[in-house]
């Protein structure tokens, strides 16, 4: 749950309650660590419950073999949606958040399609190059972080601070997703498990399927 508190001043603050912290003292202008600590806090929490953003990630990293490409990989989103993350939260620029979601489910969508066509032997672009990819996509999923912490607002005083912080939430939780996933792929491998040929499919068909019914529920509600 997530406390906003607007003083007269204009200024805002915002604290973060869990079931471990459940209520907080109000004292006046939150310091630089409460600030920092608090939009960390979002960022994380926001990228590891935002399974769109989890699902475009973990359909680069079916795709991507190699080590340094999946190091490129990941590098190009992160710069990506930082970019669009900055402009957009200090109004530079304007996405509408319908739109943009509608394409996000589609970015998952592509993904998955590209993942299908390069196991029938006809590699695609996400293949060839997963950082352009990565990047371009990137970009629109920062309008989504965007629109994410538009909504739980930015202190007036430490915009840049709440913004940065944010940031390295975001990432912070990116990272933790892809260890987690590349320490489950290792026990696989490790253990030897060896699923049927028809099951090799089915990650690649739910991500499919998940991202389709995403991009028609998100289309649905734009238009309606």
């Amino acid at each position: 749950m997530l406390v906003r508190i607007e003083w007269r001043d204009g200024s805002v603050h915002t604290e973060r309650l869990t079931p471990g912290k459940p209520s907080f003292k109000v004292t006046g202008a939150a310091s630089v660590w409460q600030i920092a600590s608090t939009y960390l806090g979002l960022g994380v929490e926001h990228i590891l419950l935002g399974i769109d953003h989890l699902l475009f990630v973990l359909a680069l990293l079916i795709i991507v073999k190699a080590w340094r490409t999946l190091v490129a990989t990941i590098t190009a989103f992160t710069v990506a949606h930082s970019i669009t993350l900055a402009a957009a939260t200090l109004g530079y620029v304007h996405a509408p958040q319908q739109p943009v979601e509608a394409v996000i489910a589609l970015s998952i969508l592509f993904l998955a399609t590209e993942i299908i066509h390069t196991r029938q032997g006809r590699p695609g672009l996400a293949e060839r190059r997963p950082w352009l990819v990565a990047f371009v996509f990137g970009l629109l999923h920062g309008f989504g972080f965007a629109g994410a912490l538009v909504e739980v607002g930015l202190p007036e005083q430490a915009i840049p601070l709440a913004l940065l912080f944010f940031n390295i939430g975001v990432e912070v939780g990116q990272l933790l997703f892809v260890a987690a996933m590349i320490v489950l792929h290792r026990m696989w491998v490790r253990f030897k498990v060896r699923p049927m040929h028809w099951a090799q499919a089915l990650p690649v068909y739910a991500i499919g399927g998940i991202a389709a019914y995403w991009t028609i529920e998100r289309v649905v509600g734009f238009w309606a």
